[in-house]
């Protein structure tokens, strides 16, 4: 037999061929498994129930422990979303996948289409040190505007029909990213003012005729800035109000003008 032959029909070289390849198939098992802990098991939307066929992949619960005393959490398990917040809307068709029509006074709070949010954790989002990451320039003293650039503070808050929604009383930023996230602002709108988070990515600086400096987003009308989520601090922002936040601002391009649901043409 020749060198490496172990019988005259087997070799190390096809051994380690094979090995190789029941490897993979077993990574690729244990893969599939792993991306199995959020999300499932799946929920059929027609009739509610949970879909239990995928016994061989679904993997058995695991325990994390969550940083800075957060407890802990065991995935895959059978919460869902709407478990206790039920879907407000219909479906537009009878079929499996069909998507919602918002049936809420305010769709942009119906957690819908691009105002879809997730039943995030609601604490703030923590650095290494146990300090909430995303604060106003009130509390991050060592943070401030660059010189040489724009100062929101003091600048209207406009919506895409050119009605002043408020003012931009503070900065919120990140500590550990060192960016800006959010303009905090007092409302003119609505029932009462507020203070109301408004995500930077959402807006952009423009002059007006006269040279006044506004912070315009196109997003909402001015006075859909009255029903703009809360946070419960006023210092600091959970990631389950973020997440409610930016949905009502990302679902307004849709759903702030009925006109943005029908066809371009």
């Amino acid at each position: 037999m020749e060198t490496g032959a172990i019988t005259g029909y087997i070799d190390v070289a096809q051994v380690t061929l094979y090995a190789f390849w029941v490897f993979f198939a077993l990574l690729l098992f244990y893969i599939r498994q792993e991306d199995r802990r959020e999300g499932y098991p799946l929920e059929a939307d027609q009739s509610g129930a949970f879909n239990r066929d995928d016994w061989l992949f679904l993997p058995p619960a695991k325990t994390f422990l969550l940083p800075h005393g957060h407890g802990e959490v065991s995935v895959p398990n059978d919460k869902r979303d709407n478990a206790d917040r039920p879907v407000p809307g219909a479906k537009i068709a009878n079929f499996s996948g069909a998507p919602y029509l918002p049936t809420g006074e305010n769709p942009m709070l119906d957690s819908i289409g691009p105002g879809s949010w997730a039943e995030r954790s609601d604490t703030p989002d923590l650095s290494h040190d146990g300090k909430a990451k995303i604060v106003p320039l009130r509390v991050a003293s060592d943070f401030a505007v660059a010189e040489g650039e724009i100062n929101p503070v003091g600048v209207r808050v406009v919506g895409y029909d050119l009605v002043v929604a408020g003012t931009v009383s503070d900065v919120w930023v990140d500590r550990s990213e060192q960016m800006l996230r959010y303009l905090e602002a007092t409302t003119e709108v609505g029932d009462a003012p507020r203070q109301i988070l408004v995500p930077i990515n959402f807006g952009v600086f423009r002059k007006t005729g006269d040279g006044e400096r506004i912070f315009y987003v196109h997003a909402l009308r001015g006075e859909q800035f009255a029903s703009v989520p809360s946070t419960k601090q006023s210092d600091s922002v959970s990631f389950l109000e973020e997440d409610q936040i930016t949905a009502y601002f990302g679902s307004g391009l849709l759903y702030a003008d009925p006109s943005r649901q029908e066809p371009l043409a």
